[in-house]
């Protein structure tokens, strides 16, 4: 498992080729990794619930589901989409797709495949997961 203090050194080392107007995060999974990144970056910070799988990662919709309303506007913004895990991108893609109107997005995830990733393996422990 990575120790919180490895990750936060990843995060604090990453380099973005683009400036940002705004962080959207996909809650729930996004919301810690944005926070990080706003405490970084120092930008306006929304969030999008977006669901497609359980809290044990077990698909639970067909299709990722926006759960609320979108409350702030994209249009013409340059944003950076966070994620903490992305696997199959659904759930980016429709993010991508609700926020559509904006200047550019740039995905972020701490593992996984996306323009910016912190790790892209099979089996990531987040240090950040209270086990119960």
């Amino acid at each position: 498992m990575k120790t919180f203090e490895k990750v936060l050194e990843r995060f604090k080392a990453i380099n973005f080729a683009e400036e940002f107007d705004m962080i959207v995060a996909i809650a729930n999974g996004g919301i810690i990794p944005a926070a990080i990144l706003n405490q970084r970056l120092k930008i306006d910070f929304q969030l999008l619930k977006i669901h497609l799988r359980d809290e044990n990662q077990k698909t639970k919709y067909d299709t990722p589901q926006l759960m609320s309303p979108i409350d702030f506007k994209s249009e013409s913004k340059k944003i950076l989409l966070v994620d903490d895990r992305i696997k199959t991108g659904a759930s980016i893609r429709f993010a991508q797709q609700l926020l559509n109107d904006a200047a550019m997005i740039k995905t972020f995830a701490v593992n996984g495949n996306a323009d910016y990733a912190l790790y892209n393996d099979a089996c990531f422990r987040f240090p950040w997961i209270i086990q119960t």
